[in-house]
């Protein structure tokens, strides 16, 4: 991936978007916002303490960049949940799926854009070109534990008769193994699961492990058909890019949302 600007925008761009055409998809940054420390400057979420006219001002200036109105930008209200919210005809009026509890969104629909908001949690973009078919889906630990990696795309499967194999995958930046120690209760979560435990957990002491978030993505991604070629992981951590992402942990929770977006133009 590579960082691309748009207007006062920058983000990172999986190399497939580019490729296939008639696809905006990327990982928005902390650049190119109004909002005023801790969450300068591009806080595109409204589920946090900064002012709402600053998001809107915000979300503005996103939307300004792919040629998008306010409106046009589809989020969902995410509670770290394995609940996928599917769009599969027509909506003008989009504003009734605002307060949607899921974690994810799959549409063949045009003329908007879906996203998932995230600071440190991994935002995961799928793509079937074939069937013109997209996803953004929250992936923390919970989601990873509970399957929602599955549901996404069995649900593309089911739904739009998207074949896995033939599926592109982004996994977003998020939080690095080396700066996210987790305890007992995430470990039996993954136990009792999904998730790849013994393959992506260090003990670093007693009751203690390092979890690496990202590589769960891709072996579960793996796991469930889509090829390893066709998967893209950001190498860089929110928590220690400071100067690039927003961090829940590092922040102390008092930090701004990026938004893990595609589109079908």
């Amino acid at each position: 991936m590579k960082i691309n600007r748009v207007e006062k925008i920058s983000y990172l761009a999986p190399d497939w978007a580019a490729q296939q055409g008639q696809l905006a998809a990327g990982f928005s940054t902390r650049h190119g916002g109004v909002s005023r420390a801790p969450y300068n400057s591009l806080n595109l979420g409204f589920g946090t303490e900064d002012l709402k006219s600053h998001v809107e001002g915000n979300r503005a200036n996103f939307c300004r960049a792919f040629d998008l109105q306010p409106h046009q930008l589809l989020t969902i209200k995410q509670v770290h949940g394995s609940n996928l919210l599917l769009i599969d005809d027509e909506n003008l009026d989009l504003s009734h799926f605002l307060t949607v509890e899921a974690d994810g969104i799959i549409t063949n629909q045009r003329g908007f854009m879906i996203g998932v908001l995230v600071a440190d949690c991994v935002p995961l973009l799928l793509h079937h070109p074939g069937k013109g078919v997209v996803a953004a889906v929250h992936v923390g630990w919970r989601g990873a534990a509970n399957g929602i990696i599955a549901r996404a795309i069995e649900s593309m499967q089911a739904h739009f008769h998207c074949a896995p194999e033939e599926i592109f995958a982004a996994v977003g930046p998020g939080i690095g193994a080396h700066r996210f120690e987790v305890d007992r209760p995430v470990r039996e979560a993954f136990r009792g699961g999904s998730g790849f435990w013994d393959l992506i957990a260090k003990e670093v002491k007693l009751g203690h492990w390092q979890l690496d978030l990202p590589l769960s993505c891709r072996l579960q991604l793996e796991s469930l058909g889509v090829q390893s070629e066709n998967i893209e992981i950001a190498k860089e951590c929110t928590c220690c890019h400071q100067e690039l992402f927003f961090s829940h942990r590092r922040d102390d929770g008092q930090t701004g949302r990026q938004l893990g977006f595609i589109q079908l133009k």
